[in-house]
């Protein structure tokens, strides 16, 4: 037992641990998994400017990521399709029909010109040993762009999963000026597919947006498909199609697939069916819509964390401000180093101390004589010469003394002064200068990728709407079942995606799905679809004193397939109408010197209660009948019908019929 507890305390914590930071979750600092990160670094490292076969990169990064050549080849691809860091040659498969790519000895890339500029710095990127310590791979890249805003994530981890949507390159480029401008800034996701986006759930970054497909519907018999929801393919959007159409959700004639650089699906309608007719359908029962849920989870500070899109673009602005930084310092350095040099070079030969050291036997005489030699420019030279230094002059060749251009020597002093100048004046105007580079990055590359996302508002379509009601329901009075599979008496037409409520005379009703057969006793009162805008009176006899009580209602908010109680449970003579006119007829029970035996009651003298309300009683007297009818319809009960009787199922005055004659 001690055993298996030490697997869950220890070995369980390390795998998840290492799922969830080496495996499935992106990084802040860089927006990149560990294999994204390990491919461009080995495209960095191979980098001549020239394509390289996908199979021998495979090969090179096998070195660093210690999950076999399968797993890197599928990452490549896929981050070779986002087409922002990697040129591609070949066949690298294609995201709106979702075909393969080609097989790695077939197919070449190399980086972009934009990951070669804003992804790489290796002499300020922090290295770490590789899984077997042979090798040193990035611990994170400096990137200058919000590379996981960009390209999106996904992956699932133990306990959690990512999914970051795509952005537009040049509006997170845009955020990160307003965000070194102090201004407020808002992003939204712009989806590689295309199509329509409503973006009103999207908790920026989290939440969901609702995608809708492109259709061109200008041809009335014709439908087109031009750009499909992000997620779907060609493919699965068809096999929707057709699944919706043998369903009966929709009518179509053919559906054809053209797609070859961009989506083209055409759908063609049978004859007496129009575009405007389908559209709602196709948005409602098939893939041309779908809901998007984001989850922005990250690695950060060597944790998972759930974040914005608004702080993910301040810490990437913030990186960017520091990577900057230690950009210009590293050139500074340089350019200080050099300016050394060329100093030390110029007074060495302009000022000829070489000369010393042609009497000196020894190297360390020779040495103290150039440092000797050197130490009486002290003004001109700005730091301590070192031996490095001495040993750099020393092996000057003869033929370079010889032919020393002071004058070109001045110059490139000069220039390296005014680079200097420049990297000073951009340090102490960092902001600015960031500002600057993201400016020309944009200039640069925002042209080559437009939105692709139109943003709109969408009204959601009701599938219960835009469900054809072509199934036919009925109630067979004497079994007590109620279906579109049942033999009995057609109530009317519903479709499978509607709700119907079915009132007994038990003093229950129940809200259920149209369903096929369904058991709902000989006794039902009412079926009808649900409208919480109904009224609905109920009449009935008190089960202590026999009384006759009312109780007007609304069904508003309820829970599916639950029975919920309308009367009193035990009470009998329960009776049921709708509409706001309604006559109610009490019959009372003989008395001694009481000679009223009936009386009539309006409907609309007593209030709507909730549903959970008890009624209100309608006399002091016991009742042995009560009857219920349209004030405006009113005719008197059958003579022969006697009180105990269930009233007869109604049918929705919108389907144009009125109580079943049949008394079911």
């Amino acid at each position: 037992m001690a055993y298996v507890d030490h697997l869950y305390d220890v070995n369980f914590l390390e795998y998840a641990s290492y799922v969830i930071k080496e495996r499935a979750i992106p990084h802040l600092d860089d927006g990149l998994k560990p294999v994204q990160r390990r491919i461009l670094h080995t495209l960095h490292e191979m980098d001549d400017g020239k394509y390289h076969k996908v199979a021998n990169i495979v090969g090179q990064c096998m070195k660093y990521h210690p999950h076999g050549d399968a797993s890197i080849y599928e990452a490549l691809v896929v981050l070779a399709n986002k087409d922002l860091l990697i040129e591609r040659q070949g066949n690298f498969g294609n995201i709106y029909t979702g075909d393969v790519a080609a097989a790695a000895r077939y197919i070449e890339c190399r980086l972009l010109p934009l990951a070669r500029e804003a992804l790489f710095a290796p002499e300020i990127t922090r290295y770490e040993p590789s899984y077997d310590g042979r090798n040193q791979e990035p611990v994170t890249l400096p990137a200058k762009i919000p590379v996981l805003l960009i390209h999106g994530a996904e992956g699932i981890a133990v306990g959690m999963a990512t999914k970051v949507l795509p952005h537009n390159f040049a509006e997170l480029l845009d955020a990160q000026i307003a965000c070194l401008q102090g201004k407020k800034f808002q992003v939204y996701p712009d989806l590689p597919t295309g199509g329509f986006i409503d973006v009103s759930e999207y908790a920026d970054g989290n939440g969901k947006v609702l995608v809708r497909a492109r259709l061109d519907t200008s041809d009335p018999k014709r439908i087109v498909v031009r750009e499909i929801p992000f997620g779907t393919t060609t493919e699965s959007l068809i096999a929707s199609i057709e699944d919706a159409a043998r369903r009966g959700d929709i009518k179509i004639a053919g559906i054809s697939d053209f797609t070859a650089e961009s989506v083209e699906i055409e759908i063609r309608l049978p004859r007496g069916v129009y575009t405007e007719e389908v559209v709602d359908g196709l948005y409602a029962f098939t893939d041309c819509q779908v809901s998007i849920a984001a989850s922005l989870t990250l690695i950060r500070d060597n944790r998972p964390a759930i974040m914005s899109a608004t702080d993910v673009i301040k810490a990437n602005t913030e990186r960017l401000v520091k990577i900057l930084t230690d950009e210009l310092k590293l050139e500074e350095r340089k350019l200080k180093d050099r300016l050394h040099a060329k100093t030390l070079e110029q007074i060495f030969i302009e000022h000829r101390v070489y000369k010393a050291i042609e009497d000196k036997t020894t190297p360390e005489a020779v040495v103290a004589a150039v440092k000797n030699g050197l130490a009486r420019y002290g003004d001109e030279i700005k730091r301590e010469v070192t031996d490095e230094d001495i040993d750099t002059l020393l092996k000057i060749p003869i033929r370079r003394i010889s032919l020393y251009d002071i004058n070109r020597a001045q110059e490139e002093m000069r220039e390296i002064q005014k680079r200097l100048r420049e990297v000073r004046k951009n340090l102490g105007q960092i902001v600015e200068y960031a500002i600057s580079f993201l400016r020309g990055i944009r200039e640069k590359y925002a042209k080559q990728r437009p939105r692709r996302s139109e943003i709109v508002t969408l009204k959601k379509v009701d599938v219960r709407e835009a469900a054809r009601r072509n199934l036919k329901l009925r109630y067979d009075r004497k079994g007590g079942y109620l279906g579109t599979d049942v033999s009995g008496d057609v109530l009317f037409d519903v479709s499978p995606y509607d709700r119907i409520l079915v009132m007994r005379r038990t003093g229950t009703y129940q809200i259920v799905d149209a369903p096929d057969k369904l058991f709902v006793d000989t006794g039902m009162l009412y079926c009808d679809f649900v409208d919480p805008d109904r009224i609905y009176t109920a009449a009935y006899k008190d089960k202590k004193n026999g009384v006759p009580c009312i109780k007007r209602f609304q069904i508003e908010k309820y829970v599916p397939n639950r029975t919920y109680e309308f009367v009193p449970e035990g009470s009998t003579h329960v009776r049921l109408e709708t509409g706001v006119a309604v006559r109610v007829h009490v019959d009372y029970k003989p008395a001694p010197r009481v000679r009223i035996l009936e009386e009539d009651f309006r409907a609309e003298d007593y209030p709507i209660r909730g549903f959970k309300a008890g009624g209100l009683k309608l006399a002091r007297r016991e009742c042995k009948g009560i009857t219920l009818e349209p004030e405006k319809k009113a005719k008197s009960p059958s003579p022969d019908a006697a009180p105990e009787t269930a009233a007869e199922p109604q049918m929705s005055p919108k389907n144009g019929k009125e109580k079943d004659p049949s008394g079911a």
